[in-house]
């Protein structure tokens, strides 16, 4: 698969009602380009693609809204809404903030946030220059998974 079928493909699976096959979410991840910290600093919206995995929904239950990387030093992984619709960093959820690496996963070196309060990492690869898609990956899962699989957004600037 070309990165323009993969990006074709991550549309199509991302507008899917119902659950997506990671297998089919492992090849898109195979075919994108890997990213540098510096280059995803910024707002994003996040997404998940339902796949069956334990945190499917859950994050949406705590009003996730994404991932804001003021610096690589300073991310809040869990930006999420309030009941009266502000944004929040939830630190109690995240136990904590994160930071940005660069990490190798897969044989691939690319930007990954790592979790301040607990053994989580999230790799990210570019699908092109607005949108990004993540695996997230804890200490004790296996290399075939199971992963959880999401997508973030940027948020123009000022918005």
């Amino acid at each position: 698969m070309d990165v323009l079928e993969a990006r074709a493909r991550f549309q199509e699976l991302r507008e899917r009602d119902g659950l997506v096959d990671p297998a089919e979410l492992d090849e898109i991840w195979a075919a994108l380009a890997t990213v540098r910290p510096e280059e995803i600093l910024g707002e994003w919206k996040g997404g998940e693609f339902a796949t069956g995995h334990p945190l499917n929904g859950m994050l949406a239950k705590a009003g996730w809204y994404g991932k804001t990387f003021a610096s690589v030093h300073d991310v809040k992984p869990l930006m999420c809404r309030d009941e009266k619709g502000e944004l929040y960093s939830d630190h109690e959820l995240g136990k904590g903030e994160a930071s940005l690496w660069t990490v190798e996963f897969r044989g691939e070196t690319t930007a990954t946030m790592v979790y301040d309060g607990q053994p989580v990492l999230d790799h990210f690869k570019r699908v092109d220059d607005t949108t990004l898609m993540g695996i997230m990956n804890a200490k004790g899962v296996p290399p075939q998974g199971p992963f959880y699989y999401f997508f973030l957004e940027r948020v123009p600037e000022g918005s």
